[in-house]
């Protein structure tokens, strides 16, 4: 389709059998089959037109056998996006590439920390960071965001090795400033820690400008880890990407997916969807993002409307709504999610996911009609909550 093309959000897909997480995995979190789910952060739109049209022609081929990331048109699609989409030249010889950011952070970790030491995180912290750390034995140490202070203090205890940055951040939706970013790079240098960098939420920012790691990382040890998959909802194609500063690193990494992991081969679906949202996808984003802009400010009025106490207002990026509820008087998740379930039939995810009760995160990624169904049910289900302490 040419840029002027019109892209259509608000016609609802279907879902329902076709074994994605969020509406066919409902009961596996929530006990209970058949809410209308707000969860897992996928979004409910097809994927770009552009995207599916070389996804298609890829299949005619025929011929699905081993294949390469490491060639021209996919170095030079992402490439393109980073200059285009960010004003930022990178490096294409310090890309690798993995089945999923959490694989990479994962070989990151195992990599530079060992069984014990320390990985600093910003709090409230995404559930898939503490599950990596943890469950590698590595200790999570959290920080509030924002303060450079208690930051610092924890990247100087000697076995802090890792700082993990969600960048822009999931679940508040904060996007960080190229100041921010510059002092945490300092920090981390100064005290011999690491920095992974977490953009898979880049291109969804609202608010502000992204700016790449690469842009602050300098000749420190650091890796960016990325994909598409967020931004043009293609994440069960699987495939992700990274940059990695050091050359030995980078050379270890990849090693250890060729040998260790056996990831010689990436998803050469993955490739295709990346090559051709990069090159031909900048439309469909723009509008969809736009589109859920709208859905949070739909977000933002109704609960100004109903709960003004609140004073929610739309994160800096994506359609994930980080709502505090605890200004309405709901600091006991289990009894807000016992009203979503039982009465209001919605799955939401709590706050206790992330480290923070009292909060929500509400996904708006999703048809208009959704959305509306979404917030209607979180306001009456804190308003049942309240009235029955009342």
């Amino acid at each position: 389709m040419s840029s002027s093309a019109r892209y259509d959000f608000d016609t609802v897909v279907d879902r329902r059998g076709t074994w994605c997480v969020q509406w066919d995995g409902v009961a596996d979190r929530f006990g209970v089959d058949g809410l209308l789910p707000f969860t897992i952060s996928d979004m409910d739109f097809e994927t770009a037109p552009e995207v599916l049209s070389a996804l298609r022609a890829r299949l005619d081929h025929g011929v699905l056998g081993y294949t390469t990331w490491q060639q021209d048109d996919f170095r030079s699609a992402i490439a393109h996006w980073y200059e285009t989409r960010y004003g930022t030249r990178i490096d294409t010889t310090q890309l690798v590439y993995g089945p999923s950011v959490l694989n990479q952070l994962s070989q990151l970790l195992q990599m530079w920390t060992a069984e014990g030491e320390g990985v600093v995180v910003h709090t409230p912290t995404y559930d898939g960071f503490r599950k990596a750390i943890t469950g590698l034995g590595r200790e999570l140490r959290g920080v509030p965001m924002g303060d450079m202070a208690a930051l610092e203090s924890a990247l100087a205890r000697p076995d802090s090795k890792i700082l993990l940055v969600c960048s822009p951040h999931n679940p508040t939706g904060r996007v960080w400033t190229e100041a921010e970013l510059a002092e945490m790079a300092e920090l981390a240098a100064r005290h011999g820690a690491a920095v992974i960098s977490d953009e898979i939420h880049a291109d969804f920012t609202h608010q502000g400008h992204h700016v790449p790691w690469t842009r602050v990382g300098g000749e420190r040890r650091w890796a960016v880890i990325t994909s598409g998959s967020k931004s043009f909802n293609f994440p069960a194609l699987t495939g992700s990407y990274g940059l990695i500063g050091d050359p030995a690193d980078r050379a270890e990494f990849q090693r250890r997916m060729e040998t260790a992991e056996g990831l010689a081969s990436p998803a050469v679906l993955s490739l295709t969807a990346h090559i051709a949202a990069y090159r031909e996808g900048a439309a469909w984003l723009d509008q969809v993002r736009g589109y859920v802009v709208e859905n949070l400010e739909l977000v933002a009025r109704r609960l100004g409307e109903e709960l003004p106490e609140l004073g929610w207002e739309p994160p800096q990026a994506g359609y994930l709504a980080w709502i505090d509820l605890r200004p309405a008087g709901v600091d006991d998740d289990e009894a807000l999610q016992r009203v979503l379930i039982e009465r209001e039939k919605v799955a939401v995810m709590p706050g206790t996911f992330y480290g923070a009760d009292g909060f929500v995160r509400l996904n708006v990624g999703c048809p208009r009609s959704k959305a509306e169904a979404g917030v209607e049910a979180l306001i009456r289900g804190v308003r049942a909550v309240t009235r029955d302490r009342a």
